[in-house]
């Protein structure tokens, strides 16, 4: 596809996916690579500029990871984010000096004219961090923002088309950090901003086609987003040539199950077929408490039905899966740091008879995923459903599971999605749920002692999953919800709001 491109070289820091993001939502596509990424490497994408994101490290470690120094001269527009700019400076010839701890505020900055803060107030916040301070700077290059504690907070260099900031525009505490990142964009790196969902549709209909032809095609649905918005893009691209299995492990949400079938197969016509194996999940994990076992044991199982349901189809040629782009990053392919691992990343076991695997939203970020899915027709509550773990309730059951903690689980997280989108804050925080406890403490219930069980509600907001900060919900929505679950859900008789960030918790209850 000729499509225009920036290349983010990632150096390991947190915020590196929302810096694609943002550029991604200004409608440029932008692609991550490592950050000592070969010339040859990230010339072959033909950008039309370069961001130089942040690390983890010091740029003045021994180690220290840098970019390929001929990117600097080759005229390709060059932007560079905290540890981003300083590489830049390090290798043009400034000095850095270590300055001790890493430090995070939000100052006062005060730019000069320059074509990156076209437009932008001469005086505006912005949510800096630094580990070293830069003591001089190339030749050739000018500071064009400062504040009271970071004399160069910013840099550039015109001709050569080098641009630093040691502040964070992605970052919603920097003011007009967007219109910055917007000016290098496009009146710097003279972007045209024709990176759009409608676009990425045709697109993909049409590569899909010609790669498949009249062969057939194999998908498992979750009744999670990514699957979802996959199974529709080939259900258009090439019809009933397309064969998905749902499985039901008895762990899902409250009427998951029906919705999915109601959306996809007497909806929009999908085949579709529905395995019921609740029994065969419950009874493996009868008597498990361990949270890793249970794991196991649920994603054996799934392969191992999955697998029996494809061979009642018979032979296919492709397998769809539902790898999305911060999976890729994260699993450390392609030379980036390996963050977490991830099932979908790198095939399922062969335990399945395909020739190849098919993955349609590899490249896209999540709110991407479901801008396809808006695309494409599928109606709201499908496209912004809750992110749900492929374990399902089975990792928000504290202890072992059983038939009656698996119905408190889902009446107590029903109650909760239904009193957040009633305070319409559904798409203001990233995931909220209600997870079972394995307390159990006294409490009075219409009179009576009870020895009862204790829901814990989790809601958290996150930029990519590996950090998350617990959402702040008003307390009057909160004690709704309290009430509710108390009154509506037999043998619970407390509930806990967990505030807990991640780190140190996950954003899961086991």
């Amino acid at each position: 596809m000729n499509r225009e491109t920036i290349i983010v070289l990632d150096f390991g820091g947190q915020y590196n996916q929302h810096i694609a993001r943002k550029v991604r939502a200004l409608n440029v596509y932008a692609e991550m690579l490592p950050g000592n990424s070969t010339y040859e490497r990230i010339s072959s994408f033909n950008p039309k500029g370069i961001i130089l994101t942040g690390g983890t490290e010091s740029v003045l470690a021994e180690n220290a990871k840098l970019a390929d120094e001929r990117i600097y001269n080759t005229g390709i527009p060059i932007l560079g984010i905290c540890y981003g700019m300083q590489a830049i400076v390090r290798q043009l010839g400034g000095e850095i000096r270590a300055c001790g701890k890493k430090d995070y505020k939000t100052e006062v900055i005060t730019y000069k004219q320059d074509v990156l803060f076209d437009n932008i107030k001469s005086q505006g916040e912005c949510f800096i961090s630094c580990t070293d301070k830069i003591e001089s700077i190339p030749p050739g290059f000018s500071i064009t923002g400062s504040t009271d504690t970071c004399l160069v907070a910013a840099v550039s260099s015109e001709k050569k088309k080098i641009y630093g900031v040691q502040f964070r525009p992605e970052l919603e505490n920097t003011k007009q950090g967007n219109e910055i990142i917007a000016n290098f964009l496009f009146k710097v790196c003279g972007c045209r901003g024709d990176y759009i969902m409608s676009s990425y549709v045709t697109e993909q209909l049409e590569t899909l086609r010609k790669k498949i032809g009249n062969k057939k095609v194999l998908c498992a649905m979750s009744g999670g987003v990514d699957s979802a918005v996959c199974a529709t893009l080939l259900h258009k691209a090439v019809g009933n040539q397309l064969t998905c299995i749902l499985v039901d492990h008895g762990l899902m949400r409250k009427n998951e199950i029906k919705e999915v079938l109601e959306v996809f197969r007497d909806g929009i016509g999908l085949n579709l077929k529905m395995v019921d194996a609740s029994d065969r999940f419950l009874s493996k994990l009868e008597g498990i408490d361990d949270p890793e076992q249970k794991r196991k044991i649920i994603g054996k199982e799934f392969i191992d039905v999955f697998a029996e349901g494809a061979k009642e189809i018979g032979k296919v040629d492709f397998l769809v899966q539902g790898t999305i782009y911060p999976d890729v990053i994260e699993s450390g392919h392609d030379g980036s740091e390996n963050i977490k691992s991830h099932h979908n990343v790198g095939g399922l076991p062969d335990v399945i008879d395909f020739k190849e695997i098919i993955e349609p939203v590899r490249m896209l970020f999540k709110d991407e995923v479901r801008k396809v899915g808006t695309e494409l027709g599928l109606p709201d509550f499908v496209v912004n459903r809750q992110p749900f773990p492929g374990p399902g309730l089975g990792v928000r059951i504290s202890g072992a599971i059983t038939r009656e903690k698996i119905k408190i689980v889902q009446e107590a997280d029903f109650i909760v999605r239904e009193e957040i989108a009633k305070a319409g804050l559904n798409k203001s925080i990233w995931q909220y749920f209600a997870a079972l406890t394995n307390l159990r403490s006294v409490g009075v219930k219409d009179g009576k002692r009870t020895f009862d069980y204790a829901v814990a509600i989790r809601a958290v907001n996150t930029i990519d999953a590996i950090t998350a900060e617990w959402a702040r919900i008003p307390y009057e929505i909160l004690a709704n919800i309290s009430a509710r679950i108390v009154a509506e859900v037999p043998h619970v008789n407390r509930v806990y709001y967990d505030i807990t960030t991640k780190p140190p918790a996950t954003i899961e209850l086991e």
